[in-house]
């Protein structure tokens, strides 16, 4: 009897553990379904309720589709709409001289919310691929000391929190920022950027550049050093060289990395929230704003055509990262040293000078609104204090945020994100590995969350978790701190997919075999053989997504209650009064520590070796 219920046993706990990883894997597209795929869903029925009526009033609305409208509109009167607008381009341009960039105040030729927000996405690109190239030519050409270091940076985007870059850039560009600071000691006037495009442009590509240049410096190193001696050995010059063998390697990665800043910045949402406000706005502000007005016909419009064009663009990236090599070039050009060229010799000299130029740029674009973040909350170098510290840490009366509760919640949030984000990126990520013909499944369902904003997702989950649903009779609701973290965990989660998912690719399929071979389950060789190998992957995810739930503000602020609020929807509430210099002290203090966590997920990213491919 004992030696039966010893085998029984046994074959339970083998049963088990052979069901272990695909339950685990239906478990997590049954949290996609409930906490992503089935809010989106009501989002996008929501649209086209009615005979598509909400998305047809959008598309034949000249405020939203500007010029455009009239091919929705009255699509027979197009040809004559295009020869009349081609026509007031000229006479504008003749009458008033003036540049192309001012005949958007015209009626006939304005571009409409979406034209402004494709407008401000292409000016972004621009400004974030021009910063970027000179950064990727520098870290792939040049050997100095540091080089490791900055090349990790360029991950910075990933987990640097947007509303935080607001608040460094009030504080440097306010109108009592650090730059009319300088100007004022000058003798100089004051300059006011806030609300203004250049100045949103110009935040965009602090987020974006580094995405050019990891992405160009990548493809830069894999460059073969064989093919361009062989351009040279035939006669070709340098340019020549670089023009026919470097330059054709390097546009697919220039392109697309172009590409995912254009995705980026069309969905953008907190910087244009908190440096262009409703004058500037772009489709997530506006969609934010019909919510915010119980206009929920018109934001789930808005949502929809917003999210074809992210998942379109989106498309175009991934058949790019598809037919991307993942091994290095065997031969890869080798790199001079920065501070050894040749002081004398007058292309080295031009050389030098140019980094060095380059080297201010960055300091003003990129280290100034963190310097003067982190100047701020303490006040200045003029009258230092530390009230905006004894302010975060003190009960504030009659206020609706509290600091000490903000920080609270958003490091809980993020354990708890954290908690539901790293098995799931890790089942997604072995099938993805490992999946055969269900690979090109698991990179679908892994990349469908990045390619749809934080503000549609939080707004799906509030129509439809917070008001709650009808089943069997009984209407459920999820709000509070679990639809908060739920909305964390589906941000973050393919982060961890993407830092686990190629360390495991790259594991000896043999070790894998000889575990099932010797009896483990899929689940056991996983455990077992795999994950100890790749344990800094795991473990660069997890700080990933810890530092994108504390960070994370786009769904939150639609979903945060009374009593859910975290750090960066404290530090919005706090630059309310953006303009005034006091009031930036408390969003700089509260930046200053969203910062320091930032800092501290970077390093455990950049030591443990996490291979994160953007």
């Amino acid at each position: 009897m004992t030696d039966w219920l010893s085998r029984a046993g046994g074959r339970l706990a083998d049963d088990a553990d052979r069901l272990v990883l695909p339950v685990v894997g239906a478990a997590t597209v049954l949290v996609l379904g409930v906490v992503f795929y089935y809010p989106v869903w009501t989002v996008f029925a929501e649209a086209f309720g009615d005979a598509a009526e909400p998305i047809r009033d959008v598309l034949v609305s000249e405020f939203y589709m500007g010029a455009a409208h009239g091919l929705f509109a009255h699509p027979a009167r197009v040809p004559g709409d295009v020869l009349a607008w081609l026509a007031s381009v000229r006479v504008h341009a003749a009458w008033t001289g003036l540049a192309p960039d001012v005949w958007v105040s015209y009626p006939s030729v304005r571009k409409g919310l979406f034209g402004f927000t494709a407008w401000q996405a292409a000016l972004s690109t621009v400004a974030s691929v021009a910063l970027g190239l000179p950064g990727a030519y520098v870290l792939a050409r040049f050997e100095f000391p540091g080089r490791r270091t900055l090349k990790s940076l360029t991950i910075l985007p990933f987990v640097l929190p947007s509303i935080m870059v607001v608040a460094g850039f009030v504080a440097t560009f306010g109108t009592n920022g650090t730059l009319n600071g300088v100007l004022t000691t000058l003798g100089l006037g004051k300059v006011e950027l806030l609300y203004t495009l250049e100045i949103v442009v110009l935040a965009h590509a602090f987020y974006n550049a580094p995405l050019v240049t990891r992405m160009v410096t990548s493809a830069w190193e894999n460059v073969d050093a064989s093919a361009v001696e062989t351009a040279r050995s035939l006669g070709a010059s340098p340019l020549r060289a670089f023009k026919d063998v470097v330059a054709p390697q390097l546009l697919p990665a220039l392109a697309a990395s172009a590409v995912l800043t254009f995705v980026f910045t069309f969905m953008t949402f907190p910087i244009v929230l908190g440096l262009g406000g409703l004058q500037l706005a772009t489709v997530e502000v506006w969609l934010y704003a019909r919510v915010q007005q119980f206009d929920v016909e018109t934001a789930a419009a808005l949502a929809t055509l917003e999210t074809v064009v992210s998942l379109g663009l989106t498309y175009v990236y991934l058949r790019y990262e598809a037919r991307r090599t993942g091994g290095g070039a065997g031969n890869p050009l080798p790199r001079q040293r920065l501070f050894a060229l040749d002081s004398n010799d007058l292309r080295s000299a031009l050389v030098r000078a140019g980094v060095g130029l380059y080297g201010v740029v960055v300091a003003v674009v990129f280290l100034a609104p963190l310097a003067s973040m982190v100047l701020a909350s303490v006040g200045g170098l003029g009258d230092p204090t530390l009230e905006w510290w004894r302010f975060l840490l003190e009960k504030q009366a009659d206020s609706r945020t509290q600091p000490s509760v903000a920080v609270w919640n958003s490091l809980r949030f993020g354990v708890g994100a954290l908690a539901l984000a790293l098995p799931m990126g890790v089942v997604v990520a072995a099938f993805s590995a490992r999946g055969g013909r269900g690979r090109k499944v698991a990179d679908a369902v892994l990349m469908a969350p990045i390619a749809v904003s934080g503000i549609v997702v939080g707004f799906g989950m509030l129509q439809s978790l917070v008001f709650g649903v009808e089943l069997f009779g009984y209407r459920v609701s999820v709000v509070g701190a679990a639809v908060v973290v739920a909305a964390h965990a589906v941000a973050g989660y393919p982060f961890v997919v993407r830092n686990v998912a190629p360390m495991l690719t790259a594991v000896d399929d043999r070790l894998v075999e000889s575990a099932r071979a010797l009896g483990a389950s899929r689940a056991r060789a996983l455990w077992d053989v795999e994950l100890p190998l790749v344990w800094p992957g795991v473990l660069a995810g997890a700080a990933f997504a810890f530092a994108l739930s504390v960070g994370e503000f786009d769904a939150t602020v639609l979903l945060a209650g009374e009593n859910a609020y975290t750090m960066p929807v404290a530090l919005k509430r706090y630059l309310v009064d953006r303009a005034a210099g006091p009031s930036v002290g408390p969003a700089a203090a509260m930046g200053t520590i969203l910062l320091a966590v930032t800092a501290a997920s970077f390093v455990v990213i950049d030591r443990v070796g996490g291979r994160y491919r953007p």
